[in-house]
């Protein structure tokens, strides 16, 4: 594991450690699924051809970063005292952890995020870790650009749950409730350091992100199957993933350009269901 926390007190150590073998345990009792947008987007296919940026709404960390341990993947985490025991469960699962911000001050965040990214993918709440809940700042936009890398959106929904009293209303799923995802396009965005076109993409990207949520909701809510879903299984080999050059294919590739964000906006474009029939 390639951390950059520092002065971790034994409490947060031992109930990270702790954390990373129990939670995952939990959610053996959740029943799972997921449908792909494109499935070389997912860390476990065998189709994964390059690392990308993940996002997910910080109220779902409980039922995602778990189930990515030992993985290729870095988690970009708070400072935040308060989020120290996700740090810590993070770390415990073999993730890979950079601590800082991509907005505030967070220069050596940012390259380290960018170093790891030549061996591992990246995730990020990009409403955490204040808030307000479900609404994005511009720094994974940003980080997209900058490091020329996809971003996937990643929609979640969960039938029964119970929510905590915090900004984000964090979800802990009750024994046997469903768990959808949908793993959203790899997006391109070209958008340079230009504040307006950022601007535009972050807003459209937050609409996108919104709208596979409550698709996801639904689906979990209907209790249905959909044509093209699987379990939701995590290869565990290894943290760390080389590829010799980018993918010569872009052929599920979504471009966004400067003057067409717009197209973020259009959920159905990149999630249009079809449900089996019973």
């Amino acid at each position: 594991m390639q951390s950059t926390q520092t002065n971790v007190s034994w409490r947060h150590y031992l109930a990270g450690q702790v954390g990373a073998i129990v939670v995952p345990q939990l959610l053996r009792l959740l029943d799972y699924r997921l449908y792909h947008f494109d499935r070389s987007a997912d860390t476990a296919r065998p189709e994964y051809n390059e690392h990308c940026i993940f996002c997910f709404w910080h109220e779902y960390i409980g039922v995602t970063l778990p189930k990515w341990g030992r993985t290729p993947l870095t988690v970009l985490c708070s400072q935040h005292r308060d989020g120290e025991f996700v740090n810590q469960v993070a770390a415990g699962l073999n993730l890979h952890i950079v601590r800082g911000s991509t907005n505030r001050g967070g220069s050596a965040a940012i390259r380290q995020l960018k170093r790891n990214s030549h061996f591992s993918s990246i995730a990020i709440t990009p409403d955490g870790p204040r808030g307000p809940r479900r609404e994005m700042a511009a720094g994974a936009i940003y980080l997209a650009s900058k490091l020329n890398m996809p971003i996937v959106p990643v929609g979640i929904g969960i039938d029964r749950s119970w929510r905590l009293k915090t900004w984000d209303q964090f979800a802990i799923p009750k024994p046997g409730a469903r768990v959808r995802l949908v793993l959203g396009p790899k997006i391109r965005i070209d958008a340079g350091r230009d504040r307006q076109r950022l601007e535009q993409h972050r807003l459209g990207f937050e609409t996108l992100m919104n709208g596979l949520c409550d698709q996801a909701q639904l689906w979990a809510d209907s209790g249905a199957a959909l044509v093209g879903d699987q379990p939701y299984l995590r290869m565990r080999n290894s943290n760390r993933k080389l590829f010799p050059a980018k993918p010569t294919s872009l052929a599920n590739m979504t471009m966004i350009q400067p003057d067409d964000s717009s197209r973020l906006t259009n959920t159905s474009e990149y999630f249009n269901p079809r449900y089996r029939a019973a």
